[in-house]
């Protein structure tokens, strides 16, 4: 597995982003091993990560990368900004279009990657999740699943100005008006998940979802929720809940569980620097 990080100029954002990527191809085996066989074009997963983090959360939280090179999956990480990964016009920031075209096309420019809708998959945790959910609906004729660990699913508490969600604490009043424009538009535009989903039901194309949270979590009830809403809505949807709260720890066990749920080929990982392999 080739972890690379990797500078450019983005169109969508006007200015240089990061990006993390994992990709399988250097595989050896053992001389006395058959020479393994290149599986390209790679299956990827687009992997977004939660407010305050970046471009590196998901390989310093988990064991993304191990776990993607046993199963030859390319991973492209990107950071969000705290931007929830949506257009944002205030600033011209375009982070829906920038997760949705501008990083998948330049993505399969430089690596050998699969352009089909079933190998192309999109998932997050909390504000990533958010984001995934948002823009795998927005852009369901790019992405074929929808994966959303412990997703901040507060479309309620966007639209409550006296709500005491973290970007309001934190950020200040006019945190989500800044990014997405003023709140009595926020039903039925680009944030609102429930429009998105009620369009890909009504237009055929549905994407399949797997989605999770910890019975610890703040999120729980609104990930129960909106995880019943996809499944009336005819969407295959596969929801699961398990022990803990909105912690790493959550995130590396469910992102562990995600991978066996992807329709991907079984592999061996190869020689790396934790496996030598054994005669």
């Amino acid at each position: 597995m080739a972890q690379l990080q990797i500078n450019f100029l983005s169109e969508s954002l006007m200015r240089t982003v990061t990006i993390n990527a994992v990709i399988p191809f250097d595989k050896i085996r053992m001389p006395w091993e058959e020479a393994p066989k290149l599986k390209t074009p790679f299956k990827t997963l687009y992997l977004l990560h939660g407010i305050f983090g970046n471009y590196t959360d998901w390989i310093s939280g988990t064991n993304i990368q191990r776990w993607a090179e046993e199963k030859n999956l390319a991973v492209i990480m990107p950071s969000g900004e705290n931007h929830f990964y949506m257009d944002c016009e205030a600033n011209g920031e375009r982070y829906s279009r920038f997760i949705g075209e501008e990083l998948p096309r330049k993505m399969c420019e430089l690596f050998p990657l699969s352009t089909a809708r079933e190998d192309t998959f999109i998932g997050g945790l909390s504000m990533g999740g958010f984001g995934a959910i948002t823009n795998g609906l927005r852009y369901r004729e790019r992405f074929g699943r929808i994966i959303g660990l412990s997703s901040a699913l507060i479309f309620s508490d966007i639209c409550d100005p006296d709500s005491k969600d973290l970007g309001r604490s934190v950020f200040g009043s006019r945190f989500y008006e800044t990014l997405l424009g003023p709140a009595e538009g926020f039903k039925g535009g680009p944030a609102d998940y429930n429009a998105l989903l009620d369009k890909a039901a009504a237009d055929g194309e549905k994407p399949v979802f797997y989605l999770c949270c910890g019975v610890d979590d703040s999120l729980l009830g609104v990930n129960r929720e909106f995880a019943d809403r996809v499944r009336a809505k005819g969407f295959t949807c596969t929801y699961e809940e398990g022990p803990g709260a909105h912690e790493w720890d959550f995130w590396n066990r469910y992102i562990k569980k995600v991978l066996d749920w992807l329709p991907l080929g079984e592999d061996t990982e190869g020689i790396n620097s934790g496996n030598i392999g054994d005669r």
